[in-house]
This record gives C-alpha cells, sequence and structure tokens, in this order.
C-alpha cells in the first residue's frame, strides 16, 4: 500500500511535466498526494472497516475535493445518487493495492478487486485493470517470480507483458484508461530492481505518471518487501494526518502491507 502512494506523492510532479528519462529528482518541494493516494486509503479503509466501497469513496473523495479526480469520477462525488458509469479508467486499478496485501488466496483478491472497481468502473477494463493490479501485488507479496508473475497475468488478462519500457517509452503517450496504463506499469515491475527503480521506471514512460508510479510501487513494494526509509519518510511526511492514520492501522493490521517497516505512531 505504502509504494502505491509512494508512486502517486513521486509521480505527482510529472503528471502533467512529463519526463522521458529516469534521472530527476526523487522529492521535491512540489511532491503530494493526489487522488491515487486518497482512494487508495479509501480501499484501506474498507478493509478495515467493513464499509461499503461506494461509501467509502464518496467520503474520502469528497473530504479532498481538489485532489486531482478525472471528471466522470469528479461528477460521481458530486451527484446525490451515484451509480457506476462503465469507466474503463486506470482509477480502478490506482486505488485497489490493499486488497493485494490484505487477502490471502487469489479468487478472494479477484473477487474483492472486482467489487472495489464495480462501484464506478463497471466496464469490463476496468474490472479487469483492478484484478490484474491485485493479482500481481498478491503474487509478488506471497513469493512468485517475476516470470510467473507475467505469466500469469498474460494468461489471466491478455496483456502483452513481452514489451519492454525502452520499446514503449519513445512513442508513449499520457492515457489515463486502464488498458494502456496497467500492463506497462506491470512491465515497469518486471524490468525493475529495486522500490526506487520500480517508480523512476514508471515515471520515465512519461504518461499518467503519478498513476503508473501508484500501480508499478505498490507490486514493488510486494515484491522487495518493503520501502526503503529514504523513500517512505517523505512520503509520510505529506500525509495529512486522517490519511496517515489509516496507513498506520492498516499497516499495523496487515504488517505485509508496508513491509514490516514501523510507521510513526
Amino acid at each position: 500500500m505504502l509504494g502505491a502512494i509512494a508512486g502517486d506523492v513521486i509521480g505527482s510532479v510529472y503528471e502533467w511535466d512529463r519526463i522521458k528519462s529516469c534521472d530527476f529528482p526523487l522529492f521535491d518541494a512540489r511532491c503530494a498526494f493526489t487522488d491515487d493516494s486518497v482512494l487508495t486509503v479509501a480501499t484501506a479503509h474498507v478493509i478495515l472497516n467493513g464499509a461499503p466501497y461506494d461509501r467509502a469513496y464518496l467520503e474520502f473523495g469528497r473530504r479532498y475535493p481538489r485532489a486531482g479526480y478525472g471528471a466522470r469520477f469528479a461528477r460521481w462525488l458530486q451527484s446525490d445518487t451515484p451509480r457506476p458509469y462503465n469507466s474503463y479508467g486506470n482509477g480502478s486499478a490506482m486505488r485497489v493495492s490493499p486488497v493485494g496485501f490484505a487477502y490471502d488466496d487469489a479468487e478472494t483478491v479477484l473477487r474483492e478487486a472486482r467489487r472495489s472497481a464495480e462501484v464506478t468502473h463497471d466496464h469490463p477494463e476496468g474490472v479487469k485493470g483492478a484484478q490484474a493490479t491485485a493479482l500481481a501485488v498478491f503474487r509478488a507479496r506471497t513469493g512468485a517470480s517475476k516470470d510467473d508473475i507475467r505469466d500469469e497475468i498474460q494468461r489471466r488478462f491478455a496483456y502483452d507483458l513481452e514489451r519492454t519500457v525502452a520499446g514503449i517509452r519513445p512513442a508513449y503517450q499520457f492515457d489515463e484508461s486502464c488498458q494502456r496504463t496497467v500492463p506497462e506499469a506491470i512491465i515497469a515491475f518486471l524490468e525493475s530492481s529495486s522500490v526506487e527503480d520500480a517508480i523512476r521506471l514508471a515515471v520515465s514512460l512519461g504518461g499518467d505518471s503519478d498513476t503508473l508510479a501508484a500501480i508499478t510501487g505498490g507490486i514493488a513494494q510486494a515484491y522487495y518487501g518493503g520501502v526503503p526509509g529514504e523513500i517512505a519518510g517523505p512520503v509520510l511526511e505529506r500525509l495529512t494526518p486522517d490519511l496517515l492514520d489509516v496507513v498506520q492501522e492498516f499497516e499495523r493490521r496487515y504488517p505485509r502491507a508496508c513491509g514490516g517497516m514501523r510507521l510513526p505512531s
């Protein structure tokens, strides 16, 4: 979970000022959490408290109305009777990583990922993106190799994961769809050597940087066993107290969510 928030915070600077390089300052004064982190925390809140996904997304989203939501989700937040809107946007995948950390079998992970997506992103591609991300987190957390993760995600979801970051990067552009975000984010993880390297590779694609890095960061955290302190510290410092409270409680309930790292109390 913290890896996803770290990817969001680090990538936030480059969402509209995109780069095609891994050589950039990891943090600067403009780094901040966005809707990716707000809704990731909302997903963790659901798991901790048994709240309905739609009510949690409404509660947290309305608490942070300027976090940078897509236009359709912003309208959903403002609706008196919010309903799913057949979206295949990458919002379903950016917020799902806590599901991969909290549950202990693949079928439950897939079911919960679907439930988390369908309250807004009920298009088949929106559901698929959430399920692929959550399953990748789960498999990474439970010791699967990168080859096994690649093979299973390709088999289940028909994503092309045989490409490379170097091959994708030159022509890749900003894209908010699951089908043009989730595979690329997973590829960045598959090529990485660490959590930091994974986030840098995701940002370097020059797309929807905070969301790419959030998806990649969550999987990388699970695979590499945590988020290094030099990344976790600056990220946690940027969270508001209410968001930090949920992160801390989720880590206490599911220590694997932060690789067993002790968070400030």
